[in-house]
């Protein structure tokens, strides 16, 4: 994710291995650079390693903090005095955007409270993201989650045993880490998205930067998994948060840009100055060309799903239960959908969920035949387990929020300007929970009673530097909302991260 394999050839780095394959062939010429995440695991096998050392010279890297006992069993280890550095490097996370980070973990909690390992694994990957950013902040956390509560604890006492590396220098106004939980908020990740990148996730899923496309009828061999990284991809770059509409127009653009460009055939290569020219143009159309085939085909693939999917009928009706409060013309179109052979199983349980989620203590609620309709598509009750487990985890009953009533005046008329507004796109009214809650905070109006401090210091100004990071994951929804948090308020800068990153599969 942080480096491709060119640009660390370009370094001379010429052999990559994993510190746990077998076997691997002595290489005394070879210096090594070892990068490690400071688990036990790792420090035991580079222990081996460093008894029996197959380079000549280690340069040891940490991606976290590591204790002093693993530090004394590798010098142990180090008869032959191999080793000529060992560093933390804090990288314990995964950049995914500019702004975006992943631990890659699912499934953190076991019902209501951590599973004691993954909260270990997220306090490390947040203090190393600290750490990289040199940010030492004042931290809040959600009042009605307790992992929250918990996460902002492990944090605190890490940054207080470790207080040396934390000594930054201070800055005006410190920083702030909101901890957030993503059962306050359960029907982002279940929409789908109509922005690039989130659509990507949605449909093929983004692992890693890597779209597995295996699946695409009649797929050519090297394109059966593609990288999409706005790192090394100016088209990406510039389309991951524009509309699937828009996206349409500027690949026909590129398309036309790369015909253009095109080699001639016949192109007669008689003097030395056409061959030289050929030579130094090649590789930029190669380049060219690699991405065009692979943008072609990832948005063709879109298409061909949102078609074969008639996701286009269904996100309409998403947004409605999402957005509008209009019941028995949201019941009306989910039993007319659930109806449709065109809806698959999948996208069928997922309007049931909203459904459920959106209208589970009203009066008049239709969610045992909407439950029992599920059952007859799928002739499993797999689905129907689903939806109240979907219920369970982000239902009325956990929410510190209120994810849909406004509570005052303004927010009410606020909503339904934008019911008259937004409309010229239907397909994307949706506004994520998190959305609302930066825009409070950075306004200085979080309550302090939903949003408490950990211990007894608040913050007199408005907030500049945020991290904002959501226990059970973030999506690529919020991140598009915090990218554009970022642009409409300069001198605020939000670094959004989750233990991964959802979409409705996941």
């Amino acid at each position: 994710v942080v480096y491709t394999q060119s640009e660390i050839l370009q370094r001379e780095v010429y052999l990559f291995e994993r510190l746990d394959s077998p076997n691997r062939e002595p290489m005394k010429h070879l210096k090594a650079i070892c990068f490690l995440r400071p688990t036990k695991e790792n420090v035991e096998l580079l222990v081996q390693e460093l008894r029996r050392p197959k380079y000549s010279v280690y340069f040891i890297y940490f991606s976290n903090v590591i204790s002093k006992s693993d530090v004394k069993a590798l010098a142990e280890a180090d008869e032959q005095e191999v080793v000529a550095e060992v560093q933390e490097f804090y990288g314990d996370y995964i950049a995914v955007n500019p702004h975006v980070f992943s631990l890659n973990l699912l499934g953190c909690c076991r019902g209501r409270s951590w599973d004691p390992a993954q909260l270990a694994r997220t306090t490390q990957g947040l203090t190393a993201l600290l750490l990289s950013l040199k940010k030492c902040p004042m931290i809040r956390y959600q009042l009605s989650s307790e992992p929250a509560k918990r996460l902002a604890e492990c944090v605190k006492q890490v940054i207080t045993k470790e207080y040396e590396l934390f000594d930054f220098r201070r800055t005006e106004v410190p920083p702030l880490l909101l901890i957030l939980d993503r059962s306050d908020d359960a029907i982002t990740p279940l929409l789908n998205q109509w922005t690039y990148q989130a659509m990507v996730h949605e449909l093929l899923g983004i692992n890693n930067n890597r779209i597995d496309l295996s699946r695409v009828p009649g797929i050519s061999k090297d394109l059966r998994e593609v990288v999409l990284s706005a790192e090394n991809d100016e088209f990406y770059a510039n389309n991951m948060y524009l509309n699937f509409a828009e996206i349409g127009t500027n690949i026909k653009n590129l398309m036309e840009d790369f015909q253009r460009r095109k080699p001639k055939e016949q192109q007669k290569l008689e003097s030395i100055a056409d061959m030289k020219a050929f030579v130094e143009n090649y590789p930029q159309f190669k380049k060219m060309s690699g991405t065009v085939s692979k943008h072609v085909t990832v948005v063709g693939e879109l298409s061909r799903l949102v078609a074969e999917r008639n996701l286009l009928e269904v996100s309409e009706v998403e947004q409605e239960l999402a957005c509008q409060n209009d019941h028995s013309s949201a019941l009306q179109s989910v039993r007319r959908l659930l109806q449709s052979p065109r809806v698959s199983e999948l996208d069928a349980a997922r309007l049931v969920m909203l459904y459920a989620l959106r209208y589970e203590r009203h009066g008049s609620s239709g969610l045992p035949a909407l439950l029992e309709e599920l059952r007859g598509r799928g002739g499993t009750d797999r689905y129907r387990k689903l939806v109240s487990a979907v219920v369970e985890y982000g239902g009325k009953r956990v929410r510190g929020s209120d994810l849909f009533s406004p509570k005052d005046a303004v927010a009410i008329t606020k909503q339904f300007l934008k019911g008259l507004k937004g409309i010229e796109n239907v397909y994307t009214q949706h506004q994520p929970l998190l959305q609302e809650t930066l825009d409070q905070l950075i306004k200085g109006k979080l309550k302090d009673s939903q949003y408490p401090y950990l211990g007894p210091n608040t913050l007199r100004d408005r907030p500049q530097d945020i991290i904002v990071f959501l226990i059970g994951g973030a999506t690529y929804e919020e991140a598009l909302a915090v990218f554009n948090l970022n642009r409409s308020n300069p001198g605020v800068r939000i670094v959004l991260g989750g233990t991964t990153i959802h979409n409705t599969r996941r």
